[in-house]
């Protein structure tokens, strides 16, 4: 089998399907190159065996949309470099390649400097750019964010000791326009992430103006950024099409509403590899079936149409709503949460979320709930303008 990716998603696989005896090889266009995303992901979620090298640090989560919320559960933050080391120590007889993979034929891995890869199966694990994923038709839904990286004495105004901040909906920015929430998390070693983040938006809120309103909401609380602060970019997709060859964020592993994918696929890695071990190489079609088989499961596609219907929902919701809608959600039992926003095959938990919420919701919620969610996807519908540069919704109604 070839792995397309050499990301989390694409070792893991790739260390799974040799350990099980199978001839593995990855393909990257730079097998070698760090990693500079930050991955993060609820404590539970990650797989019983992951060593404490992998994880930067614990902390307590918690939420603010008009009132504070305790989350109830660890946010994990994961250590780039003891990740990258434990799934290297899992590459022994994987074969690496150094290319660009621009498409397959059947078994053949085509690449850009005009040579190919065989190979019985060919997984995707590229990422949301998604080298073997089909071209998209229309316009991604997209999360955003600008962040600085800060010493926990600078940020301790926001967010303390043992604290992770996984969302602050005030608009402390005194912008209006698309809201945007705050997220501040210990990164370990004493660092810490402070990051203006925009959840989903059709196209993406623009990086600018995430930098503008995290400058305006890091001055309006007295915290004083160093010139030499470490900055991280974010932009990707949280709505794209399953990706029937795909694993990880070229799936779509990625959680709509979180942004996740790291967890799930290091946790579905080893059963995806025992499928494909199972059946190749008698029948590469038959294992290939069964590694989408464990991907998407019947319950695992009608969560993925759940949570993609109520994405479309919070993308119409004018942007007062949008804070009073995560204020219904995060006052939700912890297991209904823990439902939504974990389980992605377990589709009696994701209905019983969504059937509390709409439950608690004040009438005006409720219509914007349900009507835009039984719509087509929200067209590309801002245009940013001057002043905020937050733009006006053209789909509000």
């Amino acid at each position: 089998m070839l792995v397309v990716g050499g990301g989390p998603a694409g070792r893991a696989l790739a260390g799974a399907a040799a350990r099980l005896g199978l001839r593995t090889a990855l393909v990257d266009q730079d097998p070698g190159r760090p990693w500079r995303s930050t991955f993060a992901a609820w404590a539970d979620e990650l797989p019983a065996d992951l060593p404490a090298s992998a994880v930067a640090s614990r902390s307590r989560g918690r939420a603010i949309a008009r009132t504070e919320r305790s989350l109830g559960w660890e946010y994990a933050v994961l250590h780039v470099d003891g990740l990258r080391a434990h799934l290297d120590a899992g590459l022994d007889g994987v074969a690496l390649h150094r290319g660009r993979v621009l498409g397959t034929d059947g078994g053949r891995a085509r690449l850009a400097d005009g040579g190919a890869l065989e190979a019985e199966v060919v997984i995707d694990a590229g990422g949301h750019r998604s080298p073997l994923g089909a071209p998209a038709r229309r316009a991604a839904a997209e999360q955003t964010a600008h962040g600085i990286v800060v010493d926990a004495h600078i940020a301790a105004p926001l967010v303390g000791p043992g604290e992770a901040l996984f969302m602050d909906w005030r608009p402390d920015h005194g912008e209006d326009g698309w809201p945007t929430f705050l997220y501040a998390v210990p990164l370990g070693g004493g660092a810490v992430l402070l990051e203006e983040t925009s959840l989903a938006r059709r196209p993406g809120l623009p990086l600018p103006v995430l930098r503008r309103r995290l400058a305006a909401r890091l001055a309006h609380h007295d915290v004083t950024v160093p010139p030499d602060a470490r900055q991280e970019r974010v932009r990707f997709p949280v709505d794209g099409p399953r990706n029937p060859a795909g694993f990880g964020a070229a799936a779509p592993l990625v959680h709509p509403a979180t942004g996740f994918s790291v967890a799930t696929a290091l946790t579905l890695a080893p059963a995806v590899a025992a499928a494909l071990a199972r059946w190749l190489p008698d029948s590469p079609d038959r294992a290939r079936r069964a590694a989408q088989d464990v991907v998407w499961p019947a319950s695992a596609r009608a969560v993925h149409l759940l949570r993609h219907r109520g994405l479309e929902a919070l993308l119409r919701m004018p942007p007062a709503a949008v804070p009073e809608f995560f204020e219904v959600f995060l006052g939700l039992p912890p297991r209904h949460r823990w439902a939504y926003l974990t389980g992605r095959d377990d589709l009696g938990g994701t209905l019983g979320a969504m059937g509390a919420l709409f439950g608690r919701s004040e009438w005006w919620l409720r219509a914007r709930l349900v009507g835009p969610a039984l719509l087509p996807r929200t067209p590309p519908a801002w245009s940013v303008t001057g002043g905020s540069g937050g733009g006006t919704p053209a789909t509000t109604r």
